[in-house]
């Protein structure tokens, strides 16, 4: 095990933002086996990780976090900033030598302090643990926690139709019901996902209005839109199709009511080897009939075609993003170019009336000597 963060607060710094009120940094040095390295951070960041925190793990935190003051400022009471900066460090202390990792395995706890993200299986079971808790919406609300969030989405998806393919290739009642009813919770599990991702997503919007500059950026957070829109509708898609199977297998029917497929073997085992087939739908000149069409009546052909044509559509909307936003940089990357040809500009300008001065200076001196 990887021995623990040796955490300091030595000082503090007063910023010096244009245009912005002052407020007072807290310089937290960290030490490594390998580095060491400075985060600066204000009171209302270490406010944003303990409301994280909370949220995520049950318990309290091994050492509480400082109140604010309502009567003082540090700006103008250096004895409040001493007792602060003091009863800080102790805060990240407790956390960081803690024998109890649970907080120290949050991706909040690690993106506060810039450290390497851990495994996936840590992530995993704190996201799982939050949902339990019914706080997933609170941490999706760190930029971090967002994406394990989105990725963990994203895998339910792609568990939903690999067990909507195996439903539809199912030869048994049995089978059938069980990828059915895996693919619906693994659809019902993206679905609070997303509700999550939704909620997260609104509070990074809100606060970029209202800080002017927020932790993601502009940017960012319409790159996250597009990324929850695309999920969004692949979802629907799958749900769509999920439905489109029930009703094709509450069609077909099956042996004893279980609305299963009939399996080859129960076909032999009635009509007996040798029967001859019926001849297949038209489905028209060039588009013959498939294994996957063979199965369906009309109305789920029709629905699986409708299906293939949102994706299709889905595809062209990511596609025309990914353009869009492509288009975006260009612009932006010309600009700069633009930006930094005139600032050369200015350089060559500068240099050239230097040089006659120092060619004055020469001649001054050369007169002199």
């Amino acid at each position: 095990m990887a021995p623990p963060v040796e955490i300091t607060i030595p000082s503090t710094t007063l910023s010096s933002v244009p245009n912005e009120k002052p407020y007072t940094l807290y310089n937290i040095t960290l030490r490594l086996p390998l580095r060491s390295f400075v985060v600066q951070k204000r009171y209302s960041d270490f406010l944003t990780l303990n409301t994280t925190l909370t949220s995520l793990i049950a318990d309290p935190t091994p050492a509480p976090l400082p109140g604010k003051s309502w009567f003082k400022s540090t700006i103008s009471s250096p004895e409040l900033t001493e007792t602060r900066r003091i009863a800080l460090e102790k805060y990240l202390r407790a956390i960081a030598e803690s024998p109890d990792r649970r907080w120290r395995d949050t991706s909040a706890w690690r993106q506060f302090l810039n450290l390497p993200s851990s495994s996936g299986s840590s992530v995993r079971s704190e996201l799982a643990a939050a949902h339990q808790r019914g706080t997933g919406h609170q941490a999706a609300m760190d930029p971090q926690v967002w994406l394990d969030l989105h990725r963990e989405m994203k895998d339910n998806l792609k568990e939903a139709r690999l067990f909507l393919g195996r439903r539809d290739g199912a030869t048994t009642a049995q089978a059938q019901y069980e990828a059915g009813a895996k693919a619906k919770s693994c659809l019902v599990k993206a679905g609070t996902l997303l509700m999550s991702l939704d909620e997260g997503i609104k509070f990074f919007d809100a606060e970029e209005r209202r800080r002017g500059e927020g932790r993601l950026g502009v940017g960012e957070v319409r790159r996250r839109k597009d990324l929850l829109a695309s999920a969004r509708g692949e979802k629907e898609g799958l749900e769509k199709l999920n439905v489109s199977l029930a009703v094709k297998s509450h069609g077909n029917g099956g042996s004893g009511g279980g609305g299963g497929i009939a399996s080859t073997q129960d076909k032999n085992a009635l009509f007996g080897p040798n029967v001859a087939k019926p001849p297949g739908r038209v489905l028209g000149a060039p588009i013959p009939e498939t294994d996957k069409t063979r199965e369906l009546d009309n109305e789920g052909v029709l629905q699986l075609q409708q299906k293939i044509m949102e994706d299709q559509d889905l595809d062209v909307d990511e596609l025309t993003k990914i353009v869009r936003r492509q288009k975006e940089m260009g612009l932006a990357i010309h600009g700069e170019l633009e930006l930094q040809n005139a600032m050369l500009a200015r350089v060559d300008e500068d240099a050239s009336r230097l040089k006659g001065k120092l060619d004055v200076a020469k001649k001054r001196v050369g007169k002199i000597s």
